[in-house]
């Protein structure tokens, strides 16, 4: 998993009805992209992750 700043950082529901939850990644901590991520989610909460097998990285450059 790679990333940039200015992605986003998609974590899929684990449980039915359990809703995803979309963070922006504001900064890469890894080497090369790789994790951990600091992110901020759509409520303002902020957090370091290194992202599951649930999660996915939607590129902001579509083109990558």
């Amino acid at each position: 998993m790679r990333a940039t700043e200015g992605d986003q950082l998609v974590q899929h529901g684990r449980v039915v009805g359990q809703h995803d939850k979309v963070a922006e990644i504001t900064q890469v901590m890894g080497k090369e992209g790789t994790p951990p991520y600091r992110v901020r989610f759509t409520d303002g909460h902020e957090a370091v992750c290194s992202p599951g097998p649930d999660s996915e990285i939607k590129h902001k450059d579509p083109m990558r």
